[in-house]
């Protein structure tokens, strides 16, 4: 074949593999409404759909910006391969590691309503239900105090002021806008 086939054929895959891979979401007060897809300069559609996913965040169809991250497929795999074998410290040092930050991922360039930061925390407070084995939440914040382990929400505002800061020493020009 000669190269100027073989770059055009690249191309065409290329391209075709960024259409299969591609989707659109849509975001704001119009959100529920329908849409055409959007046809490319090839004839291709790009479909429109009400999630999808980027970097292991969910981005979801909604009048604001909304994130649903894979929190509970991690926190279920730790509790399964560990379970009841180690202490509840050591599987909370593990949550706090790995399921945590795919929580959080993310989300400090996002405003959170006060029902998307107890949302997060609902999160926790299930897993340690389900640790300790109890359904009172007196119970849960008790452990929480007792292990000073941080809610999430707490942990966003932190994370929300760090992110700040570091756009305001930011030299990029966008990020002064």
């Amino acid at each position: 074949m000669k190269r100027r086939n073989v770059e055009g054929l690249l191309q065409k895959c290329c391209l075709l593999t960024i259409i299969i891979l591609s989707c659109c979401v849509r975001i704001g007060p119009r959100s529920n409404a329908d849409c055409t897809p959007v046809c490319m300069s090839s004839g291709d559609n790009i479909m429109w759909v009400d999630e999808l996913r980027y970097l292991g965040v969910y981005i979801v169809r909604s009048r604001v910006f909304k994130a649903k991250q894979s929190f509970y497929p991690a926190a279920n795999s730790v509790f399964g391969k560990i379970g009841r074998i180690a202490s509840e410290e050591v599987t909370l040092q593990i949550m706090d590691n790995k399921c945590i930050p795919m929580l959080l991922y993310g989300l400090e360039a996002c405003p959170l309503l006060k029902s998307d930061r107890s949302s997060l925390d609902f999160a926790i407070d299930r897993f340690f239900m389900k640790l300790f084995q109890t359904s009172s939440i007196n119970i849960v914040r008790l452990c929480q105090s007792f292990l000073n382990f941080e809610l999430p929400s707490v942990r966003w505002e932190k994370h929300v002021a760090k992110f700040k800061q570091k756009l305001l020493n930011s030299q990029n020009l966008f990020c002064k806008l």
